[in-house]
């Protein structure tokens, strides 16, 4: 896995380092994680930290790489200058390049001039004379090295697609550096490969039209030594947002941190991606990554493009939160709390006693743990920063429901044992037998009073964590 710390990390990315790591995972193999900032001007320190950051989330541990290091590195392209310098003076001294002194606007007019569709570079310097190659110079100009493709085909077996051929006459020659010596992208990812020995690469469907090249690069870096072996490569389906279009790092749903912030468990996202492309069996789509690994198969991975369904990867997600014991998914929610201002940061003594009580209550209820702000910030808040949801006190405090809040206060006030059964008992008897209502009429504006929304944990037990005097203050309270 190779990215660019350009950017916020999106959708794509994720999914093709996970079927990587579980490709990587599930051969007993090397999974290896490096950066490709040569791209000086959009690289970040910013987008680097979120890439290392995503993937620790993630929990997709790499083997070699960053951070963790490896006998193959550095693992930034911006540290391995000299190993591609001494490479491409290795190429310079072959046949398989040349020096190429046009600019692109040159190229650009001979190619409309001579009305040719294959978009790229001509050929014009591959078989430049002394005198045209002095004259150049004479002009102050300095030279990129393109490689020279090979005439004929360019075939291989694409680990999702199959056999796959290009006519390299469709297949410009390419640049391997600027004219300042700065190797480019088309040079520094094969040389890694080489270097590394990397076997696989897997990779986004929007890079297959650069394979031929780095497959007839990685046959000259072999002739000169650099290279053992050409790696296999399969390329990942397209992931598609709204309206069918390829999912662009402009879509707000194609950022990862997005998905973080909104309470997704890293499995659950996984299981989710991993659905954007593979599927473990036709009438199944939860899983762990343990069952990921042992079943992933490339020969499974459809070619066609996938689209992501932000419902089903909540719904995913959900199941994912039911698989969680109730320590792990207090764990989890804390930081939310903490950052909502729900419970104190550290978390008191008693803070962290409620919410021992508390967390049976939502465990089951909730899809992603930000729901756990909404859900239990009623319990936690004093009387003077209790806010209810205004929409609900509209809609069930009416007139009719006041009064159902005024009979259960009657009721309630009386009452000598504070515990879930005794107040379900008192409010049944009060509101269902002596008022005749509905438990959904009876229950729901006693619900907003004590909760603040139509929707909250269980009633009775809520208002028994509550405790008395705060529970019946809130009835008074919207009486008021």
């Amino acid at each position: 896995m190779a990215p660019s710390p350009t950017g916020s990390p999106h959708v794509g990315l994720a999914r093709t380092a996970l079927f990587n790591w579980a490709f990587a995972r599930h051969h007993g193999g090397t999974f290896v994680f490096r950066i490709e900032d040569t791209d000086k001007e959009r690289n970040t320190q910013e987008s680097y930290d979120s890439l290392i950051d995503l993937m620790g989330w993630l929990g997709l541990k790499w083997d070699e790489g960053v951070v963790v290091g490896g006998p193959y590195g550095p693992y930034k392209q911006s540290e391995r200058t000299d190993i591609y310098v001494d490479v491409l003076a290795k190429l310079r001294d072959s046949s398989y390049t040349y020096d190429c002194y046009c600019t692109t606007e040159e190229a650009t007019e001979r190619r409309k001039a001579a009305g040719s569709k294959v978009m790229g570079y001509d050929g014009f310097c591959r078989e430049l004379s002394d005198e045209q190659r002095t004259a150049f110079e004479a002009e102050g100009r300095k030279p990129v090295v393109r490689f020279r493709m090979p005439d004929g085909e360019i075939a291989f077996n694409d680990l999702v697609r199959g056999e796959i051929s290009f006519k390299t006459e469709f297949v410009p020659d390419f640049a391997l550096c600027r004219a300042n010596g700065d190797p480019l992208y088309t040079l520094t990812a094969p040389v890694d490969d080489a270097t590394m020995e990397i076997t696989h690469v897997l990779r986004g469907e929007d890079l297959l039209s650069s394979t031929p090249r780095q497959i007839a690069l990685f046959d000259a870096l072999k002739e000169i030594g650099v290279a053992s072996q050409t790696p296999e490569f399969g390329h990942l389906p397209y992931v598609m947002g709204e309206g069918n279009k390829k999912l662009s790092k402009r879509d707000p749903q194609a950022h990862m941190a997005l998905y973080r912030e909104q309470g997704f468990l890293p499995e659950g996202l996984l299981n989710y991606l991993a659905l954007l492309g593979w599927a473990i069996a036709a009438d199944r789509d939860v899983f762990t990554l343990e069952e990921l690994v042992e079943k992933f198969d490339l020969a499974d991975v459809n070619p066609n493009p996938a689209r992501f369904d932000l419902k089903k990867a909540e719904a995913i997600n959900a199941d994912h939160m039911r698989m969680l014991t109730l320590d792990d998914l207090t764990h989890r929610v804390l930081p939310f709390l903490k950052e909502a201002g729900v419970v104190s940061d550290p978390v008191s003594d008693a803070d962290a006693k409620l919410l021992e009580l508390a967390m049976p209550l939502v465990a089951e209820r909730m899809n992603k743990l930000t729901e756990s702000v909404d859900m239990l910030a009623f319990l936690f808040a004093d009387e003077a920063s209790f806010v209810r949801d205004e929409a609900d006190v509209a809609k069930v405090l009416n007139e009719d429901g006041l009064a159902v809040v005024r009979a259960a206060l009657e009721g309630l006030e009386a009452l000598g044992t504070w515990s879930t059964a005794a107040i379900e008992e008192t409010l049944r008897a009060k509101l269902v037998e002596e008022l005749g209502l509905k438990p959904r009429n009876a229950f729901g504006p006693v619900r907003v009073a004590i909760s603040g929304r139509k929707v909250s944990p269980p009633l009775f037990e809520s208002m028994e964590l509550l405790g008395k005097e705060r529970s019946l203050t809130r009835l008074r309270d919207v009486l008021a």
